[in-house]
């Protein structure tokens, strides 16, 4: 089987990046064949035959005043131009769409219809969602100028998003991207979507206050690969590991950690509040950690705190610290609950509820025992491996029908 993997950034960058690295990997080692198609970039590791990749666009930036910026964020006839030569060239039997908005475009998606029709062959069109992209023109449904989480979109009410500044805290880049929500919507342009990957029951919640996507939506827990050494002693003290950012309860943690000074955290990872984070004298700031050295970190705690405060998907943190050992206490927001089996491996708290957050930390770290109990049942809970996922992806890409 030929699958072309889509996504805008092609180099390490984020969940998404790991996620087609991975699975693309995965797929080659099956016996498939996989080619890549996003932007160009310095940074690219992977592609296609022929090298055929969109001019690199950079949303963040000032760059965006150009005069014609804007308008190749809605709409792209180079990314459809780029993406037929790959399609003429590769002939694909599954496209698998993933992070595509604003720097490809949803234009891309007619240019495979175009191409399907054209050619005469039948190709799947497979989306995972990561974020969402697709619901919500700031992927997270989330207000971020007032800190709080917002499903307006779903009911259409685009207008919030200019209203509110949504994109960057820009008036105009929110204004550009009300309006790609707004034209894709009703073109319903997502109707060609053959199957679309849903990393928690919590996000296809979400796409199904849409009756667009009604018999369109799978869910599909993440792969999470946790070769384990020896089970490692704990070391004494809570983890967080993540970004350090608002949207991921840091702010409301700080302030638990400063109520608890007998207790030692450390945290890992990297974001905007980490010259708060280096204030609190109780914290370990051990920096962004990967590899041996994050899986160390991670079989060593105690147990670890994921205290999000916007609808998470599917976070690889949660997963992570299960699949090597270690509990998690987690927000009951988006698909975390999906994740942690209450008084097995690990407990819930209410996001954003400081005092319970507070009251739960004391308690789970007072109780050694429990811990361990929930440590051993941490070890007897399993995800799927990137094979297995791979495996059930495989029957998605020929029809679906036998794993649905």
């Amino acid at each position: 089987m030929k699958v072309l993997m889509v996504n805008k950034f092609l180099y390490p960058n984020g969940g998404s990046e790991t996620y087609i690295f991975q699975v693309g990997k995965q797929l080659e080692n099956m016996g498939h064949k996989v080619q890549y198609f996003g932007m160009e970039d310095k940074r690219r590791i992977v592609g296609n035959e022929i090298g055929s990749y969109t001019s690199n666009m950079d949303f963040h930036t000032g760059k965006f005043t150009k005069l014609l910026y804007p308008f190749k964020i809605i709409y792209s006839a180079e990314a459809r131009k780029k993406i037929r030569l790959v399609l003429e060239n590769f002939e694909p039997d599954v496209v698998h769409l993933n992070n595509f908005n604003f720097q490809l475009t949803p234009s891309i998606i007619y240019e495979i219809e175009k191409y399907k029709r054209q050619s005469g062959k039948k190709v799947r069109l497979v989306f995972t969602a990561h974020d969402f992209q697709l619901l919500c023109p700031n992927h997270m449904m989330r207000i971020p100028s007032l800190n709080q989480n917002c499903e307006k979109c779903l009911r259409g009410n685009l207008k919030h998003c200019t209203k509110n500044k949504c994109i960057h805290n820009s008036w105009l880049k929110s204004l550009i991207g009300e309006w790609e929500g707004r034209l894709y919507r009703k073109l319903k342009t997502y109707r060609y979507l053959d199957k679309i990957i849903c990393p928690s029951y919590f996000m296809e919640k979400m796409f199904l206050t849409d009756s667009l996507y009604n018999g369109k939506t799978l869910v599909m827990h993440n792969f999470v690969d946790a070769s384990r050494a020896e089970a490692l002693e704990k070391k004494g003290y809570v983890l967080y590991f993540g970004r350090y950012s608002e949207e991921k309860g840091i702010r409301t943690l700080l302030n638990v950690c400063g109520r608890l000074p007998e207790i030692p955290f450390v945290f890992a990872g990297n974001g905007p509040l980490e010259s708060e984070i280096n204030q609190v004298d109780n914290i370990t700031n051990l920096g962004f950690l990967k590899g041996c050295e994050l899986v160390k970190a991670v079989e060593e705690a105690e147990f670890s705190v994921y205290p999000s405060e916007w609808y998470e998907n599917c976070p690889f943190s949660v997963m992570e610290s299960i699949a090597y050992g270690t509990p998690v206490l987690g927000a009951d927001i988006g698909g975390i609950p999906e994740l942690i089996r209450v008084k097995e491996t690990g407990e819930l708290f209410k996001s954003g509820d400081e005092e319970d957050l507070y009251v739960k930390i004391k308690e789970m770290w007072r109780n050694k025992e429990v811990l361990r109990k929930y440590a051993q049942k941490c070890k007897e809970k399993n995800f799927d491996t990137v094979q297995q996922y791979c495996e059930k992806l495989i029957i998605i890409y020929q029809e679906g029908t036998a794993y649905e």
